[in-house]
């Protein structure tokens, strides 16, 4: 003997039927916005991308020794480490605040090659930008541009002794 299914009515629509229209009530719906918007804020917070927490260029430079000069005494870097390889200077790391980039000597290895193109540096700062641009004229350094107020922020530009652009700006 063949067993017959019988067709059971969903749950839904026997709820539908003997059920009113549920509207939820103010408090409930200001709990489901708040509730919303903390999904949104830790869905931020958690991106799926990177998350750093620094940078740290290396520029390979023509002159170390020379970029260097420049780095420090001109602009006032301080040198952390100092590589060498069979007795000569190789490359440096400079710091300023919080800020670190490294240099290291070209070797020549990968032909002739036009450093500081289409690459620029911006650096920002709670220091007085005129103070500071005055300070690297009177320590013999050249700006490529003058400080000027532009896009909200005062500004100045540099070209380091290879060719990199570089752009020093006010956080205010």
């Amino acid at each position: 003997m063949a067993k017959r299914n019988k067709a059971k009515p969903s749950r839904a629509k026997a709820s539908k039927k003997s059920a009113k229209k549920a509207t939820p009530t103010k408090p409930a719906k200001r709990a489901a916005a708040k509730s919303a918007r903390a999904t949104r804020k830790t869905s931020a917070s958690k991106s799926k991308g990177f998350q750093l927490a620094a940078l740290a260029p290396t520029l390979t430079v023509n002159d170390l020794t020379q970029s260097l000069a420049w780095y420090c005494d001109v602009l006032g870097f301080a040198v952390g480490q100092r590589w060498e390889r069979e007795g000569a200077l190789v490359g440096a790391e400079l710091k300023a605040g919080k800020v670190t980039v490294y240099l290291s000597q070209e070797d020549g290895k990968m032909g002739e090659r036009t450093k500081g193109q289409g690459f620029r540096l911006y650096w920002y700062t709670d220091q007085n930008i005129d103070q500071i641009a005055n300070g690297i004229k009177s320590r013999g350094g050249t700006l490529a541009t003058e400080p000027k107020d532009e896009w909200g922020v005062r500004s100045f530009n540099l070209e380091d002794p290879t060719g990199y652009k570089i752009t020093v700006s006010s956080t205010k």
